[in-house]
């Protein structure tokens, strides 16, 4: 495992606005074997998925990664694997490609207690139906207050993100335990009768990134668009982000026209790119390390392996930075270190970055 450290001075131009700013890089580990997720235990150690199907703790200081055995029926078909994971409070919980039997899948969630030798984990979520399908998993996980937030990307199926007797393609809240939360949208609107009880919002197509932000306690989500039209944007209770009646500016892969950017009676996003820039995971800083960056968006992407920063307000965007651009590889994954304020920054590549001053 090699240690490398980079120095970054970047001076870039970006919507009429020079930004400045010197960070260092350091890899930490490389060598591994398609990453797709981090979270911390505590200051020096973090969990991390492989999306063939393994899970391991590394401890930062020493380096020293161990394999923790599980009991999931992962299958590692197309874009799913063993995905997001999340540590909270001595509980772990993960998002995977949940084999059904004959090629059918689900994005499943599951909890178990954190055993550094090996974790029984038992299903709290799957998504119904189950597909046939390599794609569009979403998969992401957070936590606000007892509530486990967790995106369900639609496979690939399109309009059944408008089907709210369906799981895919929606933006799921459940109890911590896997229980049905009593003032989820089905039972507090009269016209959301018909939808199952674990959907927040409707409308997704690959969500796949999550954050809640300690700021205003708000949860805000990434979308991967088609071609065109990636998204950053906030949960809402009961709404709907309109695909595929809406596009979001892009177009299918045959160039054929989706449907318009945005129209009323659905969710806005703050922010649409066009091109994709192949929108990933996210998180909302809040940090000394970079104490001007607070309150700020981090964005990853995987198509131009860029870090963006984008300031908003009152759900409207303000500006956006390329921090860093085609670097480190394509990033999956984005952590905060909560003591230092040190981003860590996972790629598909295999490896595992330190960002800081």
């Amino acid at each position: 495992m090699k240690r490398v450290l980079i120095l970054f001075s970047f001076f870039i131009c970006f919507s009429n606005n020079v930004y400045a700013q010197e960070f260092k890089l350091e890899k930490i580990v490389d060598g591994l074997d398609e990453p797709w997720s981090l979270s911390f235990i505590d200051e020096e150690n973090i969990l991390f998925t492989e999306k063939p199907g393994k899970l391991f703790s590394l401890n930062l200081k020493n380096k020293k990664i161990s394999e923790i055995k599980h009991n999931l029926k992962v299958l590692e078909y197309g874009q799913g694997g063993l995905l997001d994971v999340l540590f909270k409070d001595q509980d772990v919980y993960i998002s995977y490609t949940e084999n059904r039997g004959n090629w059918t899948t689900s994005t499943s969630v599951a909890k178990g207690k954190l055993n550094q030798d090996n974790i029984q984990f038992k299903n709290i979520f799957r998504a119904e139906p189950p597909i046939d399908s390599k794609y569009h998993f979403g998969s992401r996980l957070v936590i606000k207050d007892k509530y486990l937030f967790i995106t369900a990307g639609e496979r690939g199926q399109g309009m059944i993100a408008q089907d709210p007797t369906k799981h895919p393609g929606s933006i799921i809240r459940i109890n911590l335990d896997g229980s049905i939360p009593k003032d989820n949208p089905k039972f507090k609107h009269k016209d959301k009768k018909d939808w199952l009880s674990e959907i927040f919002q409707i409308g997704v197509r690959n969500p796949q990134g999550i954050a809640l932000s300690p700021f205003d306690d708000k949860v805000y989500l990434s979308n991967h668009g088609a071609k065109g039209g990636d998204w950053f944007g906030t949960a809402n209770f009961g709404e709907n982000y309109g695909w595929k009646i809406l596009g979001w500016g892009g177009t299918n892969y045959t160039g054929t026209k989706i449907g318009p950017k945005w129209k009323k009676g659905f969710t806005k996003p703050i922010k649409y790119w066009l091109p994709s820039i192949a929108v990933s995971a996210i998180l909302i800083y809040k940090g000394n390390e970079f104490k001007e960056w607070n309150g700020d968006a981090l964005i990853t992407s995987l198509k131009d392996k860029s870090l963006r920063k984008i300031k908003f307000k009152a759900a409207e965007l303000v500006d956006e930075e390329i921090i860093f651009k085609d670097a480190i590889g394509r990033i999956r994954d984005i952590k905060i270190q909560n003591e230092t304020g040190e981003i860590y920054l996972l790629t598909d590549d295999g490896s595992l970055w330190r960002m800081y001053k």
